[in-house]
């Protein structure tokens, strides 16, 4: 649980495109991101783009994790059923606690947009040395979906119940 009247404190969030194909030109969903966590006050720390390759997207996510500027991780792409689908797999080993609600309320709040398709969603989070990693499909409108309906209360100190923000590195 957070502090009873805690104010809005600005989070360091990185942002990760898993993608063989996207570009900086290109990358909608990766934009999206850090342009709409910086818009609701938090610090762009890094932003990167990898090819769907569990063990560079483990490299990525686990200098993040070690490093103490990043205390949230936001990932797009990566997350269906095709070969090249990895991110699930390469995030999961890293994670000292699975959100495992993160997952389920996403796929709740997409199957009133996309109906059972959601089901091919594999979404996860979780926490790793006080750094919280969300991990979205690759589409635009599933960032959305994930950041103004889940992500962007849970990255806000003054959200109740609670919030993320008690649990992160300062």
């Amino acid at each position: 649980m957070g502090h009873a009247n805690a104010a809005f404190e600005s989070a360091r969030v990185a942002v990760l495109t898993v993608s063989d194909t996207r570009t900086d030109e290109n990358d909608t969903s990766g934009h999206y991101l850090a342009e709409s966590l910086q818009d609701a006050g938090h610090i762009l720390a890094d932003k990167k783009i990898v090819i769907d390759d569990v063990y560079q997207i483990r490299a990525i996510v686990s200098q993040w994790i070690a490093d103490d500027k990043v205390q949230a991780v936001l990932i797009t792409g990566g997350t269906g059923f095709t070969s090249r689908d990895n991110t699930p797999e390469a995030l999961l080993p890293l994670f000292d606690k699975q959100v495992e609600g993160f997952g389920e309320i996403f796929r709740m709040v997409s199957y009133q947009e996309i109906g059972t398709s959601t089901i091919q969603s594999r979404a996860v989070a979780g926490m790793a040395n006080k750094t919280v990693i969300f991990a979205m499909p690759g589409s635009t409108g599933a960032c959305r979906t994930g950041w103004t309906k889940i992500i962007k209360e849970q990255l806000d100190a003054s959200h109740r119940p609670c919030n993320f923000m008690p649990h992160l590195g300062k």
